[in-house]
């Protein structure tokens, strides 16, 4: 059987897929805390140390959580992941776009590339959806505690992934292959057949390599909060702007079927020129040209 074309819809993860950052949900109020208070007093700790944002966020989760006595371990992350709220639609989305791309042979495939906790995503109703969750990671002592981060992913780290996923490089400590030279054709999935959906300035580095690439890119916005992203419609840095709903016909669906058609109907035409040159220079390679 012909295989079809692979489709990488890429997604960030806080305030993209669910409403708010991912530690809100449970990690924060276990501790007895605000969000407002947490993100303060983890920004207060960054600026004093000098310390990076996401580094210093994952190590405020370990000093806070000893401080409570709760164990943080990777079940206990996971746990945190199930009372996330999504955005409407995001639970049937899945199916219904990978339906529609099976509709115009398409293999569609889901990733998430995000700044947030791998483990806290992992405990989600949603983490089967993807083929690979590209996150932040900690490392485990011999007890199962976490103690230091195996992986921490910023804005711009962020950009890497659209390559491993391009190249079909998966592991995370492949630097040889990931940097190796491959044609476009050769690729696992090309870069005009990529779609990268963010919500905001932390994405622009991915949201304008997936475009500059021949991609697309798409920044969401909550309800009455369009003026958020009109930028990056204006200075070119994404494709389209939308609201976050992922619901059946709004305008997302919409826009996400018809890149869909419009993938379908670039990869046949150019599966017809290729078929056409082939032709022909067999043809003249037979002296019947």
């Amino acid at each position: 059987m012909k295989k079809r074309p692979v489709v990488a819809l890429m997604y960030d993860f806080d305030k993209t897929l669910c409403r708010q950052d991912m530690q809100n949900y449970g990690f924060i109020p276990n501790l007895s805390m605000t969000p407002q208070q947490f993100w303060d007093e983890t920004t207060s700790f960054g600026e004093a140390e000098n310390v990076e944002k996401v580094l210093a966020y994952m190590y405020m989760m370990i000093v806070k959580a000893k401080e409570k006595q709760i164990p943080f371990n990777r079940s206990y992350l996971q746990s945190m992941g199930k009372n996330i709220e999504y955005y409407k639609g995001v639970t049937s989305w899945f199916k219904r776009i990978n339906d529609y791309g099976h509709m115009n042979d398409l293999e569609v495939e889901h990733y998430i590339i995000s700044s947030g906790v791998k483990e806290i995503i992992e405990g989600s109703v949603i983490a089967n959806e993807f083929k690979e969750i590209y996150a932040c990671e900690y490392m485990y002592d011999k007890d199962g505690e976490a103690i230091w981060p195996k992986i921490a992913i910023n804005y711009t780290m962020k950009t890497q992934f659209i390559f491993r996923i391009s190249k079909g490089v998966q592991e995370i400590n492949d630097d040889m292959t990931v940097n190796q030279r491959i044609s476009e054709q050769e690729r696992r999935v090309q870069y005009r057949n990529m779609i990268y959906i963010g919500d905001g300035i932390t994405d622009v580095p991915c949201m304008r390599l997936v475009k500059d690439k021949g991609g697309k890119s798409i920044a969401l916005y909550p309800k009455g909060k369009k003026d958020q992203v009109t930028s990056l419609m204006i200075d070119g840095r994404v494709n389209y702007i939308c609201g976050a709903d992922y619901s059946e016909n709004s305008e997302l669906d919409k826009v996400i079927k018809l890149l869909l058609d419009s993938f379908s109907i670039t990869n046949k035409l150019l599966e017809k020129e290729q078929k056409q040159r082939n032709s022909l220079l067999q043809k003249e390679g037979n002296g019947n040209v």
